[in-house]
This record gives C-alpha cells, sequence and structure tokens, in this order.
C-alpha cells in the first residue's frame, strides 16, 4: 500500500468547504467530473453511497465509507486494473478559512497500476496544488 497526505490552505470555512469535496459538489471545481449514481441518491455524502466516474479512459467506483460534516469526508475508489484504496478530505479551521488534507491510501492490482501509482505520488504536491486553484477559480 502507498500513502499520500497532503494539505494545502483555502480561504473558506469548513462549514462551506465541505460541499466541495462531496460528489456533487466536486462538479464546481473538477473539469470533467460528472459522477453517475447507480441507485437514485438523496445526498450524495451519506455513508454507502455508491457513484461512478470517468477520467483518463479509466472508470472509478466509489463508495462513501464515512462522513463527519463540515470536518471530514472519506471514499473506497477502486479503479479496475490500476488501483484500489481509499480517500480522504480532512477539514480544519485555520482563522477564517480551513486546512485541507488529503490522504490517498492506494494498493496498485497491476504492473501498470503500479507505475501509474509511482507517477501519481512523484506529482502529489501538484496534484494538491491543482486542487487549490481550482477551488480558488470557481466562481
Amino acid at each position: 500500500m502507498t500513502t499520500l497526505t497532503g494539505s494545502f490552505d483555502l480561504d473558506i470555512p469548513p462549514e462551506h468547504a465541505f460541499a466541495l469535496f462531496t460528489p456533487l459538489g466536486e462538479r464546481q471545481w473538477v473539469p470533467g467530473w460528472d459522477p453517475q449514481f447507480p441507485a437514485p441518491v438523496h445526498d450524495d455524502s451519506a455513508p454507502g453511497t455508491v457513484f461512478q466516474t470517468d477520467a483518463q479512459g479509466r472508470r472509478a467506483t466509489w463508495v462513501v465509507v464515512d462522513r463527519t460534516p463540515p470536518t471530514r469526508i472519506s471514499y473506497a475508489r477502486v479503479i479496475e486494473g490500476m488501483n484500489a484504496g481509499t480517500v480522504s478530505v480532512a477539514l480544519e479551521r485555520a482563522g477564517s478559512g480551513s486546512v485541507v488534507e488529503v490522504t490517498y491510501d492506494l494498493t496498485s492490482l497491476t504492473d501498470e497500476g503500479g507505475r501509474q501509482l509511482r507517477a501519481f505520488a512523484d506529482d502529489y504536491p501538484g496534484f494538491l496544488g491543482s486542487w487549490r486553484t481550482a477551488i480558488a477559480a470557481r466562481s
């Protein structure tokens, strides 16, 4: 398993920032993010909610495993033939904004998945920087 953790600051307090990290909330800032729900949902961040996304030619299946609004949401994620694991976002108040900590715990499922995971790990700080930039530019 590979664990990647990093953080960034937002000028948004946790009670408003939390929604940006829910399945539907990420549509506000992630280009091409379009979660599809195989069953109707009333609350997309409720534990047990299943959704799928397509990115870079791969389908990912996600399950919300835990949430504590407005401070934490965690997902299990499987990209068939690549990797599987969890993604957690934790928000902590910092003045009038938030510190956002993002942790990926991933296990490669194939050699190709291992190569992709190593490349992802090498660029993890830049990846999180792109989150901060995209969220700041969302309006």
